[in-house]
């Protein structure tokens, strides 16, 4: 808090970061970039059906999961492997294999910036939505999440519908422990390592068209996989499509499609943000031409191109 005091009455910008993992970062960041580094998991109220957790946000995303599923505590175990810390995840409302985070959360702590007061925020209140929220918003930019409060089950109810996560089970049991396994091994095997393949994950969400564009585009291309949200609405594979107009594996000034997965751009020298935005534009801008479809970039760009 004494950070956000000290940036007001000094002028500055407040730049608040977890570990990175969905930021695309241009060469200057005005004002203080703060680390959110605040750990600790704490146990609010247990029954013998649920409990309900504290989470600081700076806790590491999967070592949450595994901790979870460890100990018998369930509903996160579709979500594992994510990168990033536990107050990113509502921000994008991070979803995976049929589950989004925004179902488990009870409350959401932040500093108030405007009031410079620590304020709780209902599920409600923050305004979730596919790949979004409201601190995504301009209106949610005056937020900082200091913690997140979880309901976890004590029940073994699992989320399987995903064909690929059915494909990983097998045989097997479709425990919570299996799935977040599974999971792993998806996610190891479809997508680079950030460590060795720096990359922000998906960069583009999977566009939500109306169900009329959806039928126009099967007209098109009838082997284009689609989803169903409502009766009005269809989400669709941006993967799928890049895919089509053979975006894997070329580059653009030291960016580049990787190989493995279509969503994902990847460091192969770009010496700054311009080259993955660069590359980002002209897939967006090739399925846009060709199937009338606008993909949204999914990481959060910050800071500028030069200082001011």
């Amino acid at each position: 808090m004494d950070a956000f005091r000290w940036a007001a009455d000094a002028g500055h910008s407040v730049v608040p970061i977890g570990e990175g993992s969905n930021v695309v970062c241009r060469p200057w960041v005005p004002g203080l970039v703060l680390a959110i580094q605040n750990h600790g998991i704490s146990l609010l109220a247990d029954n013998e059906h649920d409990v309900l957790i504290r989470v600081g946000a700076g806790e590491n995303w999967h070592r949450l999961v595994h901790w979870s599923v460890t100990n018998g505590l369930y509903g996160l175990e579709n979500l594992a492997l994510i990168p990033g810390t536990v107050g990113a995840a509502p921000v994008q409302n991070i979803g995976a294999y049929g589950i989004e985070i925004a179902a488990m959360i009870e409350c959401v702590h932040v500093y108030c910036r405007e009031t410079q007061a620590p304020l709780a925020l209902r599920p409600e209140d923050c305004q979730f939505g596919y790949r979004t929220s409201v601190f995504k918003s301009e209106a949610g930019a005056q937020y900082i999440i200091t913690a997140v409060d979880f309901r976890l089950h004590r029940d073994a109810a699992v989320s399987v519908g995903y064909p690929a996560l059915q494909h990983a089970l097998k045989d097997q049991s479709a425990t919570p422990e299996a799935v977040m396994n599974a999971v792993i091994g998806i996610r190891q095997q479809r997508l680079p390592d950030p460590a060795t393949d720096p990359n922000v994950g998906s960069f583009f969400k999977n566009p939500v068209v109306s169900r009329a564009k959806a039928l126009e585009l099967l007209h098109v291309a009838p082997e284009m996989p689609q989803y169903p949200i409502d009766d009005d609405n269809t989400k669709l594979s941006a993967a799928w499509m890049i895919d089509q107009l053979q975006w894997r594996g070329r580059s653009h000034q030291g960016a580049a499609v990787s190989d493995r997965h279509a969503l994902v751009l990847i460091g192969r020298g770009a010496t700054d943000a311009s080259a993955f935005l660069e590359l980002a534009d002209q897939i967006a801008g090739s399925v846009a031409d060709e199937f009338g479809v606008n993909l949204v970039m999914e990481p959060r760009i910050i800071g500028t191109d030069r200082i001011h």
